[in-house]
């Protein structure tokens, strides 16, 4: 819809769409379930809007409510939406070479993906435990990974905040760009004190047209992947990455068999 002054306005509903969805985001920490209260805190909204938004998705199965403390928690239509999507994407069809690499190296292993200015954990070791799976992209060795081989037409990383670690809030240098450049002359990113401790190494899981659809992270403490077997984990998570692409990309879109990463 067009004002007269020319201005575009959002379609009707729209701004109730973007709010419910707002709410569910609300959840992306897997932290403790929510009040009313606490939505409309965390999304600068009147507590009667963030209430009728809750049980307008409570009711649609989105979220569902604990009867005990009427706070709210992801419910039954999202974990259906997330089991189909997981299978869509062929996500089950990583996991045992997750596991493989895990046990070859001793280290955790896990497979990223983009999600706006965010990378979010898909598959492997860290998506049981009650931690976060989203982190900022410029922050984590896997979403730098994600920056490095980025889709075509995004040549250059859009506007990001500051380069900083997320554990301790550590500046990193170079700057992003440069850092970027380093990473995708080098095929891999490299993070030590990671917001899970140890340290992180992640490799791109590329597509033909040299995008990376996926990152590929294994992570242990430093006294496993030190300096001198750095070469070694690489080798390893390389080689998960070409089995991923198999696994996971279509034919059509694959690397040929000995295409080099960058």
């Amino acid at each position: 819809m067009t004002t007269e002054a020319g201005t575009v306005r959002p379609p009707a509903g729209a701004q109730a769409v973007r709010r419910a969805l707002d709410v569910l985001h609300c959840f992306h920490d897997n932290g403790p379930d929510l009040s009313a209260s606490d939505l409309a805190r965390r999304l600068g909204l009147a507590t009667s809007t963030a209430h009728r938004l809750a049980r307008t998705l409570l009711g649609a199965g989105f979220l569902e409510q604990d009867a005990r403390t009427a706070r709210y928690r992801l419910g039954p239509a999202m974990t259906e939406l997330g089991r189909l999507s997981y299978h869509q994407r062929g996500l089950h069809l990583a996991a045992p070479e997750l596991s493989d690499l895990a046990e070859r190296t001793g280290a955790s292993t896990d497979l990223a993906l983009r999600s706006g200015p965010d990378v979010v954990i898909v598959a492997g070791g860290s998506v049981t435990p009650k931690v976060g799976l989203r982190r900022p992209l410029h922050a984590t060795a896997p979403g730098r990974v994600l920056l490095a081989w980025p889709p075509a037409g995004e040549s250059a990383p859009r506007p990001l905040p500051p380069l900083y670690a997320l554990a301790g809030h550590t500046r990193l240098e170079p700057p992003l760009a440069a850092e970027l450049a380093r990473v995708r002359q080098a095929g891999y990113a490299l993070d030590d004190g990671s917001a899970h401790g140890g340290r992180t190494l992640a490799v791109p899981v590329l597509e033909r047209a040299g995008h990376a659809r996926f990152a590929l992270a294994v992570r242990a403490a430093p006294e496993l992947i030190t300096d001198a077997r750095l070469d070694w984990y690489l080798a390893q998570a390389r080689a998960c990455a070409r089995a991923l692409e198999v696994l996971l990309i279509p034919p059509a879109e694959r690397r040929e068999p000995g295409a080099r990463t960058g």
